[in-house]
């Protein structure tokens, strides 16, 4: 029964969601609540694998997460859609349900690969120049898309609605909402096993201490790699997922600023914690709702929650337990695999 508990709630879950979504139960403001909720687990979750599990300091998460969103919205518009730019749609909109999932890998893919730029150079830097290094790559992929006229430059790129509207006319659902809810369930499945693995096990060790991981035969380097490209991948779906929620993407919504709200969603939930990266991540989403009519004072307050978090509880809420080590009797009904 362990094993079929957390299945059973995914699916209790989804088919809520989903039900009130069609019985109008839910209105279109809490539906994008939701759909940022899953978002932004996603990306707190996939940067929790580098400065939470692995150790190391990462400040470029937005970059790998912009690039996520032009490719996979770049890849959805030229096969779907009539565009100024790609000319006639290559494929017919029926086909939106099939194509969506791919463009997803698409961008997913191009940000893993996006994820060297970074994992190279940590091979021989640590802590305040890794964050150097990471805070330029993101400068650079910014700056790489304000200067393509062909994608929008600075002005943006948009023409992803339609796809949505594609999907929503083969079969009348709330495709955001179900493939936003998928990636969220898969991003906690992987970086799960992973973690866990006896082979995720040595970026956990890297954090303990680099040299002795070395030392047992731990290919630190490889390990680098994967951790990065894994972190940077989810980013990237992520932003995939954010591009095609807003139909519009603008360079300017993937600066540090941006990182600076992911960085947040880790540390207050504990780095090398994935329940406290989800409980953060909702937690964080409907604090900046409730923000929302202090407009631009509330980009004063989320960079000083950090100086906050850091400067109190620098551990976070979770630390790195998990919550079947805050609450064992779960384990008895619960299998966290």
């Amino acid at each position: 029964m362990q094993r079929f508990t957390v299945p059973i709630l995914l699916a209790a879950l989804f088919a809520g969601l989903i039900g009130m979504s069609q019985g109008g139960m839910i209105d279109l403001y809490i539906q994008s609540v939701i759909m940022f909720m899953g978002i932004n687990i996603i990306l707190s979750s996939s940067l929790n694998i580098v400065n939470g599990y692995m150790g190391e300091f990462s400040c470029g998460h937005a970059g790998f997460m912009a690039v996520g969103a032009y490719v996979s919205s770049l890849l959805s518009v030229w096969l779907l859609t009539d565009d100024r730019v790609f000319g006639p749609a290559v494929l017919s909109p029926e086909f939106a349900l099939v194509i969506f999932p791919l463009c997803l890998l698409g961008g997913a893919v191009a940000a893993a690969l996006a994820g060297l730029l970074v994992a190279i150079p940590s091979f021989k830097t640590r802590d305040d120049y890794l964050a150097i290094i990471t805070i330029a790559s993101l400068y650079i992929i910014k700056s790489t898309i304000e200067n393509i006229s062909a994608i929008g430059g600075p002005r943006g790129f948009m023409g992803m609605r339609s796809t949505v509207v594609f999907m929503e006319d083969v079969i009348e659902l709330p495709w955001m909402m179900i493939w936003i809810f998928i990636c969220t369930v898969f991003t906690i499945w992987i970086i799960r096993r992973f973690v866990s693995s006896t082979y995720g096990k040595g970026i956990i060790a890297i954090r303990q201490d680099e040299v002795a991981a070395e030392i047992m035969s731990v290919n630190t380097n490889k390990m680098k790699v994967v951790a990065f490209m894994l972190s940077s991948g989810l980013a990237g779906l992520a932003g995939g997922l954010f591009a095609h929620v807003l139909g519009y993407v603008n360079p300017g919504a993937f600066g540090i600023l941006k990182t600076t709200e992911i960085m947040v969603m880790v540390y207050l939930g504990g780095m090398g914690s994935l329940t406290g990266s989800v409980l953060s991540a909702v937690l964080f989403t409907l604090l900046m709702e409730a923000m929302r009519p202090l407009q631009i004072i509330k980009w004063v307050i989320v960079p000083l929650m950090l100086i906050i978090l850091m400067h109190f509880r620098p551990e976070g809420i979770m630390g790195n337990r998990e919550l079947s080590d805050i609450f064992p009797r779960l384990r008895r009904w619960i299998q966290f695999k």
